[in-house]
């Protein structure tokens, strides 16, 4: 069965003196997640758990982040985290520290529900 994108949302989150990129990345789910209040689901009768969740988180080194803490702060639906270059660092020369600014993008994927529902006219 096909799937259908129906939701996208963003978010930005840091570390600004514990140069932790996961802590950022998890930062930037929440912000995102803050974002939305989707009532789809209790509305039309459909499981969360048929939702597959597709997050994308931007840092400087992605290689630094645990995408399994990150897909644990999902709430619902069945996730999937990757992380790629992007983000920023801010670095504190004279402190010899950097501040990292994670972002994310998440998906959220439903399968096609064409053809299920019809919109009742009221007379």
């Amino acid at each position: 069965m096909s799937e259908k994108r129906i939701i996208l949302e963003m978010g930005t989150g840091n570390d600004l003196y514990g140069q932790n990129y996961t802590k950022a990345a998890c930062r930037a789910v929440q912000d995102a997640l803050h974002h939305s209040s989707i009532t789809l689901f209790a509305k039309l009768g459909i499981d969360h758990s048929e939702m597959r969740v597709e997050v994308t988180i931007g840092v400087q080194q992605p290689e630094a982040v645990d995408c399994g803490l990150v897909a644990l702060e999902l709430p619902r639906g069945r996730a999937n985290v990757r992380a790629v270059k992007g983000g920023l660092d801010v670095e504190d020369a004279e402190a010899g520290t950097r501040h990292v600014v994670a972002t994310a993008a998440i998906e959220a994927w439903l399968p096609d529900q064409a053809g299920k529902y019809k919109i009742a006219c009221q007379k």
